[in-house]
């Protein structure tokens, strides 16, 4: 049985279903997936292959169909529509790729980020101080009264990150944060999720398609059909430059795995596989292939 009772975010045979007219079309076909407290990991996959939908139930955006969700304390199947709400205020903190959807054009940077205080009930001395604070934390110490239409594409996101981490936050959702920037305004912006990571121990989960990003957290999970399908785990030295890197195969609850689209194709695999079990090993060939010798 799949156990992921020690972790901050887990994730147990999750399924969503959406009704489209007639139609039901599945974005989500039975994810596992577990992510420790403080840890920073990015969720890669193709358009449609589920991250958007996951993160979204994550942060108690969507509902799944069927499965658990837990997140710290909270198991997000049980909470009412007001549980919901302060959910997202309190525990979950957002960065989207759009920046409309992070910024309101007519406030400033800093009253942008003290806005989610104000409707948490922080008193004005306390949330302009660590307005302040958290522009300074992502290098926006001299944007603190310029608007959205007066700072670039990075600059704006970074006030985003500003804004998703204001209400302490355990946990951070960033969709494509780096979608809409050129590299060096990138790099910036995973240097200021990097920072955070760190200094406040919040656990980050990145959804991106940006190989830069994807390349420097030390989990990387990908998607496809809707499933967590493989895995990359790195590791590094004391200066942060990755000493191993092993890709994986993840193996469901019910034993299911995915080959990677180019094992596929490079083998011509069709519609079933041989399996040959060896000693400490499983050797997989296409249909066609004759395999000769017993169990070893």
């Amino acid at each position: 049985m799949f156990l992921m009772t020690q972790s901050f975010v887990m994730c147990e045979n999750l399924v969503k279903i959406y009704k489209v007219a007639d139609l039901e079309v599945v974005a989500l076909q039975g994810v596992d997936l577990s992510v420790e407290a403080g840890e920073m990991m990015a969720l890669v996959g193709p358009s449609g292959s589920g991250k958007s939908t996951l993160m979204n139930i994550l942060g108690a955006l969507d509902t799944p169909s069927a499965g658990q969700v837990h997140v710290g304390e909270h198991n997000l199947l049980d909470l009412s529509r007001h549980q919901q709400v302060i959910y997202r205020r309190r525990v979950v903190g957002f960065v989207w790729q759009q920046t409309a959807r992070n910024l309101l054009p007519y406030l400033t940077a800093q009253e942008n980020v003290e806005l989610p205080m104000a409707l948490n009930g922080v008193r004005t001395k306390e949330r302009r101080a660590r307005a302040r604070e958290l522009l300074a934390a992502v290098g926006l110490d001299h944007r603190f009264a310029h608007k959205p239409g007066q700072m670039s594409g990075g600059e704006q996101q970074r006030v985003a990150i500003a804004i998703a981490v204001a209400n302490y936050p355990s946990l951070l959702l960033a969709d494509e944060p780096t979608g809409e920037v050129d590299g060096e305004a990138a790099n910036i912006i995973f240097d200021s999720l990097r920072l955070l990571n760190r200094e406040l121990g919040l656990t980050i989960i990145i959804v991106t398609h940006d190989h830069n990003v994807a390349g420097r957290v030390d989990r990387v999970v990908g998607m496809l059909d809707g499933r967590a399908s493989t895995e990359i785990l790195r590791t590094r030295d004391a200066a942060g430059q990755a000493l191993t890197e092993d890709e994986y195969v993840l193996l469901d609850r019910s034993g299911r795995i995915q080959l990677p689209q180019a094992y596929i194709e490079t083998l011509e695999i069709k519609d079933r596989v041989r399996l040959h079990l060896s000693i400490g090993h499983v050797r997989v060939y296409p249909q066609q292939t004759e395999v000769s010798g017993e169990v070893e």
